[in-house]
């Protein structure tokens, strides 16, 4: 008779990778806690932010962000812009670490925008898991 291998199931990549905003106060689920904007975040120092990392390579580029001012009737657009951003290049060791950091646990991507359902990290939450829900 054969041997029964056993396989080791992992939960779902989704469930370890949440958003936030940097001002929100930290929460012991945050696990690792990763600042993906490309500015550092007004009025909140960086004790204040409890930051495992900041990584700024992944953000969107300068003239993405601008064009795209969190304006609601642009997400869509923004997000497929970003994603094709994020395939640079430029982007990969940022976005190779995301996505080690969310294999080892809970990750949590904080952003300074003011709604976070619409921002970067969204979208990289949904890169990072590989969600097909898009907006």
């Amino acid at each position: 008779m054969g041997t029964v291998k056993t396989v080791k199931t992992r939960k779902p990549a989704s469930a370890r990778v949440q958003v936030r905003r940097v001002y929100d106060d930290p929460k012991r689920t945050d696990g690792k806690r990763v600042l993906v904007d490309r500015l550092w975040p007004r009025g909140i120092s960086k004790e204040r932010a409890h930051l495992t990392d900041w990584c700024k390579e992944v953000a969107p580029s300068p003239e993405l962000r601008k064009w795209y001012g969190h304006d609601p009737d642009r997400y869509a657009e923004f997000a497929r812009r970003y994603r094709r951003e994020l395939r640079d290049p430029a982007h990969a060791d940022a976005l190779a670490h995301l996505r080690k950091l969310a294999e080892r646990g809970t990750l949590t991507l904080l952003t300074a925008a003011k709604r976070d359902d619409i921002s970067e990290a969204t979208v990289l939450q949904r890169v990072i898991t590989g969600s097909a829900a898009r907006r």
